[in-house]
């Protein structure tokens, strides 16, 4: 069985947690270090996010052409340089680049980690491994606020954000080892015409013959385009968009600054962020359970309803200035709703509905879409506050009602369909894939 081999490329989603989480205990401290306008700290925040960008716009024609796992293990060295880096950076610029390097491989690794998990799955297990990279994102973004709540603890916060940063370092450093270990997709092999390979491929990550085509021809010359696959261009775009819609990397990038404006200590803004992230994950580990038996779809809509409510609660606390006794639940409500919908189901999703030839570069798209809106939202979220602090929480719970919506209309079904034939079973491309 794959799930080794599953669980070692899922710990890029233990990096892109810790990095998307970590800086929510540093924004403080960076307002000082680089006497930072509001504007300055969404550009502080968001240089990961741009780097991130081009990670997962630049990603998936390399992943398509020299395989996920190559390209995974470059993912990894960049972490452990990014970590490094950032900690030690004299200067706002420093800082910024450190970070962009590190967002390369964030976006990078939400395009090729989920793709390789996805081509050594079985279809009957495939959102449960997949899900592993998610449940590591939901574990790092833990591992992020307990760390950052640790390190505050010992040392003086003029140095505390050098540190938190740094701690990225060791797991960084296990990936990369790790990455050295798996052998590449044997789905990948096959498309390229490398037979043998792909045989031998499969048969060291235990993959039964029903779990992946061994007479895939190759295509050379594959390309993504709208005429073969407008439907599930359509689809990644829109699960994208609507999970930054959302709000949640503005949330947990600027968690501690969500409760310091409803009065909450620095100290205790940590704590509560800690018990998010214990909310993140449980709620993760119950998606995952239940993604293969329950679906995709209903997980989506349960999700979206969730969300809305939360939303539309926190919106009203600021709007009206009391009930801040409710943030703490309002929150975990939403934290929840997102984990066993949108956190659980869209690496799944994105990395089923591409046919194998342009599947890294199908992700991509939804990844780069995805990332987008991530640093446009984080950029825009302290200057919306700013003027209001309800405002933003509105828009995104606007968002969400839009959500229920579209995914109750469009969105088709994937569960236990193999990933050969959903172009097939959902309609999702012109263009048969040859069996």
């Amino acid at each position: 069985m794959p799930v080794r081999f599953a669980a070692s490329a899922g710990l890029a989603g233990l990096l892109f947690g810790f990095d998307t989480a970590v800086i929510s205990g540093a924004t403080d401290s960076l307002r000082t270090a680089f006497a930072l306008s509001p504007t300055g700290l969404g550009l502080a925040v968001s240089a990961a996010l741009w780097g991130t960008l081009v990670g997962a716009t630049c990603s998936g024609r390399p992943g398509d052409r020299w395989g996920s796992r190559t390209l995974l293990i470059w993912i990894a060295a960049a972490y452990l340089l990014s970590a490094l880096a950032s900690a030690m950076a004299p200067s706002f610029w420093s800082f910024s680049l450190a970070r962009f390097i590190g967002g390369l491989a964030i976006g990078g690794s939400s395009v090729l980690a989920p793709v390789y998990i996805s081509e050594i799955s079985p279809a009957r297990r495939r959102g449960l491994l997949v899900g592993l990279f998610q449940f590591n994102i939901v574990a790092g973004i833990l591992l992020a606020y307990l760390s950052n709540f640790l390190i505050a603890m010992q040392f003086p916060e003029a140095i505390a954000w050098r540190w938190k940063l740094a701690a990225a370092a060791l797991p960084s450093l296990l990936f990369l080892i790790l990455m050295f270990d798996l052998p590449a997709s044997p789905r990948w092999l096959a498309s390229k015409g490398l037979m043998v390979q792909a045989r031998l491929a499969a048969k060291r990550l235990g993959m039964d013959s029903g779990d992946w085509p061994d007479v895939t021809p190759p295509s050379p010359g594959a390309r993504l385009n709208w005429h073969q696959h407008a439907r599930p261009i359509l689809l990644a775009l829109a699960i994208a968009a609507f999970n930054q819609l959302s709000g949640i990397n503005a949330i947990l990038y600027y968690i501690n600054d969500i409760f310091a404006a409803a009065g909450f200590s620095r100290l205790s803004a940590d704590m509560q962020a800690v018990a998010i992230g214990l909310a993140n994950l449980g709620a993760t580990l119950f998606a995952m359970a239940i993604i293969d038996s329950v679906g995709r779809r209903p997980l989506l809509l349960i999700g979206a309803a969730g969300t809305c409510l939360a939303l539309s609660g926190v919106a009203a606390i600021y709007a009206t200035g009391s009930g801040a006794v409710l943030l703490l639940p309002l929150l975990i409500l939403f934290i929840v709703s997102f984990a066993v919908s949108q956190g659980a189901v869209i690496w799944v999703y994105l990395s089923e509905i591409f046919p194998t030839p342009v599947r890294a570069r199908g992700q991509a798209l939804g990844s780069a879409t995805h990332w987008v809106l991530n640093a446009l939202i984080s950029f825009a979220f302290p200057v919306i506050a700013a003027w209001s602090h309800a405002w933003p929480f509105a828009i995104f719970a606007a968002a969400t009602a839009a959500q229920l919506l579209v995914v109750w209309f469009f969105f088709p079904e994937t569960r236990g369909v193999a990933l050969e034939d959903i172009d097939l079973a959902t309609g999702l491309s012109r263009t048969p894939h040859p069996h």
